[in-house]
């Protein structure tokens, strides 16, 4: 699925939003894998350290958690919004 990015905009916080509601909505359940860096940037055509910035703040909000060597994952129990 390709999604069409505003780019006149802070492309790293659409790609947050996006993320986050699949996280809200269940997409994305709580405690499972979240697409990789790699499979991300190629879903927004965005560069990889985009990506790594939008899961990094994911963590930072609670949504997700990081596990070096492994991948990023959602939270055991995400806040609701």
């Amino acid at each position: 699925m390709s999604v069409d990015l505003d780019r006149t905009r802070s492309v790293w916080r659409q790609v947050a939003a996006i993320v986050a509601a699949r996280i809200a909505d269940g997409t994305y359940p709580a405690r499972s894998k979240l697409p990789s860096v790699v499979e991300l940037s190629a879903e927004f055509s965005i560069a990889s350290s985009t990506v790594q910035k939008v899961y990094k703040h994911l963590q930072a909000e609670g949504l997700a958690r990081g596990e070096v060597g492994i991948g990023t994952f959602v939270a055991d129990d995400p806040p609701v919004s």
